[in-house]
């Protein structure tokens, strides 16, 4: 599929300048998109023709859950130090967008904005999250479903739009406590178990029910609409069999990108970099 392979490979730029970013060309604005999750919040730089450029990745503490800016402190003092720590790199960071999750609205949407504001950065728009992922995947038609720490999201897109939105709390902390309540732990050890790579085709069978509850959440979402393939994005989709357990319980096709954590923060810069009137990121190719 080469959409998909377009798309990964946006996304495998983005994952190399998070350890190695790049030099901005003199002058050329930069377009900065945070991505404030339950486990984790992310920054993503990209130029004005949508290459990645820098980014960060920290974990959250839980400041954002359930699609609501619980510690509004903590998330601030998480983004502000990415934003310092870019800055210090070189990176003259002004104008940025933020996200926030399916059937969020009103004052909860906007404080996503103000954490940014917070911080020193002039939040130009506010997008919603599943827009963002799809952005990067050049979905037209299909459903992305976001697997966060706290919910799962679904969105349905048909023609290139947004036509249905659900979010569900169900996500990465419930695996977690299933594993710590399985294994007689603390949560926070369950976590480090559960981001194991080698130990999760052990542990799948412990959390299948966790993957099929949310599954079934998806499948209940979908019903009425014309969908054939689901894309999963998120952290939690990093997990090893969570796409053959979804297709099994949803009887669909499923396809998981690239470091699925990275597709919706990439989205919202991207957002952002369209909303300014730049060019088109998604013709980016592999050259470029």
């Amino acid at each position: 599929m080469q959409t998909l392979q377009t798309a990964n490979q946006h996304i495998d730029a983005f994952a190399a300048v998070l350890s190695a970013p790049q030099r901005p060309v003199p002058g050329e604005p930069l377009y900065t998109g945070v991505d404030l999750g339950t486990a984790y919040i992310v920054t993503a730089v990209v130029d004005g023709r949508g290459r990645p450029v820098a980014g960060s990745l920290t974990r959250s503490r839980a400041s954002v859950r359930d699609g609501l800016v619980l510690d509004y402190m903590g998330a601030i003092e998480i983004l502000r130090e990415q934003v310092t720590g870019l800055r210090q790199a070189g990176l003259h960071l002004e104008t940025a967008s933020a996200a926030y999750p399916p059937g969020t609205s009103g004052r909860n949407a906007r404080a996503f904005g103000h954490v940014l504001e917070a911080v020193g950065l002039d939040v130009a728009i506010l997008t919603d999250e599943p827009s963002a992922a799809a952005s990067v995947l050049e979905v037209t038609e299909g459903a992305v479903v976001d697997i966060g720490g706290g919910t799962t999201g679904i969105s349905v897109i048909r023609d290139g739009q947004v036509v249905y939105t659900a979010d569900e709390p169900t996500g990465g902390t419930h695996v977690d406590l299933v594993l710590s309540g399985h294994f007689k732990v603390p949560t926070h050890v369950a976590e480090e178990m559960k981001r194991d790579t080698a130990r999760q085709p052990e542990l799948l069978q412990i959390v299948r029910p966790v993957f099929q509850k949310m599954a079934a959440i998806v499948r209940t979402h979908l019903t009425g609409h014309r969908v054939e393939t689901i894309y999963l994005v998120g952290g939690t989709s990093t997990f090893a069999g969570i796409a053959a357990v979804m297709a099994d319980e949803t009887g669909l096709e499923v396809i998981v990108p690239h470091t699925p954590l990275l597709v919706t923060p990439l989205g919202i810069a991207y957002a952002l970099c369209r909303h300014q009137g730049k060019q088109n990121t998604t013709v980016l190719s592999k050259e470029s």
